[in-house]
């Protein structure tokens, strides 16, 4: 599960992978920003997503999500963490890190989004 979240996550134009918190949680960006931390217990079963989310929407997610908590060690108001244990299909998830990733490209300055959205480096 950890590498398929990491692999949809790299697909999305411009991300890329960053450690600043050390070697966890892994932290996907857009134009220098979060949109996705993944930590992962050491045998891949506990997969945890952190992802940006509409206050309104992150609340509904919660009340019909056993697996969606406030975020972890984030803003409670504008996070959500994942605990993708197979509970929601893949579809959905990925539905959430579009959702965070275009928040997140959103708040970028014009000129940075657009750099993000014109590259042509296969990202």
């Amino acid at each position: 599960m950890y590498d398929q979240l990491t692999a949809y996550c790299l697909f999305k134009k411009g991300a890329v992978q960053d450690y600043p918190f050390g070697p966890d949680p892994l932290v996907m960006k857009v134009g220098g920003k979060m949109f996705a931390l993944l930590t992962k217990a050491g045998d891949d079963r506990e997969v945890r997503i952190s992802l940006k989310c509409d206050p309104v929407i992150a609340e509904n997610l919660r009340e019909q999500h056993e697996c969606v908590i406030p975020g972890y060690h984030l803003n409670k108001k504008h996070w959500n963490t994942v605990i993708a244990d197979g509970s929601l299909p893949m579809d959905d998830l990925k539905t959430m890190i579009d959702h965070s990733y275009d928040l997140v490209l959103g708040t970028l300055t014009r000129t940075a989004r657009e750099a993000v959205l014109l590259r042509v480096d296969g990202k």
